[in-house]
């Protein structure tokens, strides 16, 4: 396997999970590049990923897979395209707990369409519990509209196996 192709892109908007589901499942402790958060995003959470995470995992097959996040603040969308370069399929985390978490999964399903079109993508819906601003059936709902039919889960990006799914699911994806 080219090594340079196994890797996996996480995004979403700051406070999806990012940085916590590749924490939950890397082999290794990943490499962190998150600061204090300054501006609105400091109502969310206490600090934000300005360049990017990086871990990986070995799949039981032996292949290695890299994981970069990238930031959530579209400040930082300029490391949105150096990451997926050369990515191999994306996981799109939306913290349901957003006031318009719909919108957001619209933003980043457009921001990065060239790079899905070209891979492939599954859906993490975090947070969910919390506010509750959006459903399962609202997300589906929405991928229809838009004619996109994409793996779509509820997840919590603390726990090991729902990730190690979503990975799974977007190797399954990549492979048809």
């Amino acid at each position: 396997m080219n090594m340079v192709n196994d890797k996996i892109i996480f995004t979403g908007p700051v406070g999806a999970g990012k940085t916590t589901a590749i924490s939950s499942i890397s082999d290794t402790p990943p490499v962190s590049t998150d600061v204090a958060c300054s501006g609105e995003e400091r109502a969310i959470k206490d600090t934000t990923t300005v360049a990017m995470d990086y871990s990986y995992i070995e799949l039981d097959n032996g292949r290695r897979i890299h994981l970069y996040g990238t930031p959530g603040q579209q400040r930082f969308d300029f490391m949105w395209d150096v990451l997926t370069n050369n990515g191999l399929g994306l996981v799109l985390l939306i913290n349901n707990n957003n006031p318009d978490p719909v919108g957001q999964m619209e933003f980043y399903l457009d921001a990065f369409a060239d790079f899905i079109r070209k891979t492939g993508v599954v859906i993490g819906i975090t947070q969910v519990g919390i506010s509750d601003n959006a459903t399962l059936a609202d997300y589906q709902s929405k991928l229809m509209e838009r004619q996109q039919i994409y793996p779509l889960f509820e997840i919590d990006g603390r726990s090991k196996q729902d990730v190690r799914i979503m990975i799974h699911a977007l190797l399954a994806v990549l492979s048809t």
